[in-house]
C-alpha cells in the first residue's frame, strides 16, 4: 500500500506530504484549493501522461515521490528492474516531470522507463474519477468488469480460447494466401529451386572465394616472389647456404651472408679475453639464431611456392564459378550460403498441392472445433458469473439509495458483420451454433450493462439513460463487490460521489468504510457525509499569504477539532456557527458509532 506520497511544484501545490492511512483516507477542501493535484501525483506515480501545465508556474520541475509498502508483483518488478528497497523494506518511486514536459522516472534508486511505474502502479493502485466512469459505458470495459468478478472461472478458458484463436487465424491467413496466391507461390518456388540447385551445382565453401584471392595471387606473382625470398636468403647464409658459410668458415668466405659475418665477429671476440667485449658475445649468439630462424623460414616458403601456371587457370575458373554465384545471391560467398539456407526453409513451406491444401483444411476445421469448444466454455462461464454479478450490485444498489434500482448484466453473440465466405473463415469469424458470429480477441460474447433505476421502468444502457449520480453509485458498488476479486491493495477514487447527497451520500461513506476494511481506500470528496466515515481526515487549502500574486495549496491532516470544524463548513458552510457544528459532530459521532459496531475499527488489526 501507499505508506507516504511527497508532492513539489505539482500546480498550485509547493511542497506537501501526504501520509495516507491504511484504512479509509478522505480529502476535502474548496474548490481549486488543489486536491485534483493529489490524484494527479498518484497518477504520475502510475506512469501516467505528463504534461508541462502541471507543473507550477515558476518552478523548473514537478516531482512526486511516493513509498510503498511493496511485496508480491511489486517485489518482483523491482527485484527485475535492479530497483533496490529501502532500509525498511518499502519501495520508493519518482516521478519528475520538467518545465519543458520532460519527464524522468526512478524506482529504488534507479533511473526506469515509465512503464515499469505503470507496471507496478497496476500491482500497487487503482485510481478511479468521472473518466472511469465514462470508460465504464465502452462494451469492453463491461466485459472486463464481468470477467474480473468471474476470476479463474472465466480466466482459464479465455486463455485456451485466445491461444487456440490465434492458431486458427494464423492457419487461415495461410490457407487464404496459398488459395490467391498460387501462381505467385508457384514462380517462387521455382526460383527457389534453381538458386538452390545451382548453388549446389558450384558447392562453394565457406570463406573460399577469400581463400582463391590469396592463392591467385601468390601464382600470378610466383617468379618476383621467388626472387625476393631467394635474394633474402642469399643475404642471410651467403652463396653456398650451407652450414660452413652460416659458422664463417672458408667454404663461405668468398660470399658471405649476414650469418657467416655473425660467426666471424662472435670467433674475434671470443679471442680477446677482456670481459668488456665478452658481455656482448651472447647479445650476437642471439642475433644469430634469430636470423637462422628467418632464413629456414624462407627455405620452407621456396620449397612450397607453386609456379604451375596450370594451377593458375585452374583457380581463375574456379573464381568465375564463384564470382557468378556473388553476382546473383550476395556480396560474398559467405552470403551466398546463407541465402541458400533461407531460401530451403522458405521453399519447404511453400507447398500449393492438393495434397498440402488438404492438410492445412484440416488443421482448420479442427482448430475450428476446438476453438467453438472454449467459446461455448466461455459464454456459459460468463453467464453463470453474470448473474450472480447482477444480484450483487443490485444489492449494493439498494443501499445506495437506489432501492428500486437493479443492475442487468446481459450477454449477446457478437454478430458477424461482413457475412464471410461459407466454409473459408478468414480468421475473424465462424458458424457457431448455426449462427456466424465475430471471433473477438476476448470471445464471441457482448456484454452490457444495462440500469433499472425505478420499478416499472424499462432497462436502460448505462451510456444511454443513466446519470451522473446513478453512474457513480453503480461504480461504487461494482467496486465494493469486487474488493474481494481485486488485488490491488490501494484504491483510489477522485469525486467518485459527484451528483449524490442526501441519504445516498452517507450509503456512499459506509460502502467506503466496507471497501476500506480489506483495501486502503483514499477518497477525494465534496461531502462531509463521506468524510465523516474516514480513519484520516486530510484537507486541501489554500495559505494565508499569497506568493508571487497567487495563492498556493497545502495538505494537513486534521485531529477531532479541526475536522468538526471542516465538516461543518461542508455541510453548509456553518462552520462559524453553533449549529452547524453540533450537526458535525453529531454525524461524525454516527458514523463512528457505525464503523465500531460493523467491528470495522478492528480488523485485521489495520485501523
Amino acid at each position: 500500500m501507499l505508506a507516504e506520497m511527497r508532492i513539489q511544484g505539482l500546480g498550485v501545490i509547493d511542497d506537501a506530504t501526504l501520509e495516507p492511512h491504511p484504512g479509509l483516507t478522505v480529502l476535502t477542501g474548496e474548490t481549486g484549493a488543489g486536491k485534483t493535484m493529489v490524484v494527479t501525483g498518484l497518477t504520475l506515480l502510475g506512469g501516467g501522461r505528463a504534461e508541462a501545465s502541471r507543473v507550477s508556474e515558476g518552478a523548473a520541475r514537478a516531482m512526486v515521490e511516493g513509498r510503498f509498502e511493496a511485496g508480491g508483483q511489486a517485489a518482483r518488478i523491482a527485484e527485475e528492474t535492479g530497483a533496490e528497497p529501502d532500509e525498511d523494506g518499502s519501495l520508493i518511486a519518482v516521478r519528475t516531470v520538467g518545465a519543458d514536459g520532460r519527464s524522468r522516472a526512478h524506482l529504488g534508486g534507479r533511473s526506469v522507463p515509465v512503464a515499469v511505474l505503470g507496471r507496478l502502479a497496476e500491482a500497487m493502485l487503482a485510481v478511479h474519477g468521472q473518466n472511469d466512469q465514462l470508460r465504464l459505458m465502452r462494451p469492453g470495459e463491461q466485459r472486463a468488469v464481468l470477467d474480473r468478478y468471474a476470476g479463474e472461472a472465466v480466466g482459464r478458458p479465455l486463455a485456451a480460447y485466445q491461444r487456440v484463436r490465434e492458431q486458427w487465424r494464423q492457419t487461415c491467413v495461410e490457407l487464404v494466401e496459398r488459395r490467391d496466391n498460387a501462381r505467385r507461390l508457384v514462380q517462387e518456388a521455382d526460383m527457389l529451386r534453381h538458386g538452390l540447385e545451382e548453388i549446389a551445382a558450384v558447392a562453394p565453401q565457406p570463406g573460399e572465394d577469400v581463400a582463391l584471392v590469396e592463392e591467385a595471387r601468390r601464382l600470378a606473382a610466383a617468379d618476383d616472389l621467388r626472387a625476393a625470398a631467394g635474394g633474402t636468403r642469399l643475404a642471410l647464409v651467403g652463396a653456398d647456404g650451407g652450414a660452413d658459410g652460416v659458422d664463417g668458415t672458408a667454404d663461405g668466405a668468398d660470399h658471405p651472408g649476414a650469418l657467416g659475418l655473425l660467426g666471424e665477429a662472435r670467433r674475434l671476440l671470443s679471442g680477446t679475453g677482456d670481459p668488456a667485449l665478452d658481455r656482448l658475445e651472447p647479445r650476437l649468439d642471439e642475433v644469430a639464431a634469430l636470423l637462422a630462424d628467418v632464413a629456414g623460414e624462407l627455405a620452407g616458403y621456396l620449397g612450397a611456392l607453386d609456379a604451375d601456371p596450370q594451377r593458375l587457370q585452374t583457380v581463375l575458373a574456379r573464381q568465375a564459378e564463384l564470382r557468378a554465384l556473388t553476382r546473383k545471391y550476395a556480396a560474398d560467398i559467405d552470403g551466398v550460403l546463407s541465402w541458400a539456407e533461407e531460401a530451403a526453409g522458405r521453399l519447404a513451406g511453400i507447398d500449393v498441392s492438393d495434397e498440402a491444401m488438404a492438410a492445412l483444411r484440416e488443421r482448420r476445421d479442427e482448430l475450428v472445433t476446438e476453438l467453438a469448444g472454449y467459446a461455448r466454455e466461455l459464454t456459459a462461464a460468463r453467464g453463470e458469473a453474470a448473474g450472480r454479478l447482477a444480484s450483487a450490485v443490485t444489492g449494493e444498489l439498494s443501499g445506495l439509495a437506489m432501492p428500486d434500482a437493479r443492475l442487468l448484466v446481459e450477454l449477446s453473440p457478437l454478430d458477424a458483420r461482413s457475412g464471410g465466405v461459407a466454409g473459408e473463415p478468414d480468421g475473424s469469424e465462424l458458424a457457431l451454433d448455426g449462427r456466424r458470429v465475430t471471433v473477438g480477441p476476448d470471445g464471441v460474447d457482448e456484454v452490457e450493462l444495462r440500469l433499472v433505476p425505478h420499478a416499472g421502468s424499462p432497462p436502460v444502457a448505462l451510456h444511454k439513460g443513466a446519470s451522473g449520480g446513478e453512474l457513480s453509485r453503480v461504480m461504487l458498488a461494482l467496486e465494493v463487490v469486487l474488493a474481494d476479486a481485486d488485488p490491488v491493495p490501494t484504491m483510489v477514487f477522485d469525486e467518485v460521489d459527484a451528483g449524490v447527497g442526501g441519504r445516498a451520500a452517507v450509503e456512499i461513506g459506509r460502502r467506503l468504510a466496507r471497501l476500506a476494511v480489506t483495501h486502503q481506500v483514499i477518497v477525494v470528496t465534496h461531502l462531509a457525509q463521506v468524510a465523516a466515515y474516514a480513519d484520516r481526515h486530510v484537507v486541501v487549502d489554500k495559505r494565508g499569504a499569497p506568493v508571487d500574486g497567487a495563492a498556493r495549496g497545502r495538505v494537513r491532516t486534521l485531529d477531532d477539532a479541526d475536522r468538526i470544524v471542516e465538516l461543518a463548513r461542508m455541510l453548509a458552510g456553518l462552520d462559524d456557527t453553533d449549529t452547524g457544528r453540533a450537526h458535525a459532530e453529531e454525524l461524525l459521532a454516527t458514523a463512528r458509532w457505525e464503523k465500531a459496531q460493523a467491528g470495522g475499527a478492528t480488523v485485521g488489526g489495520r485501523r
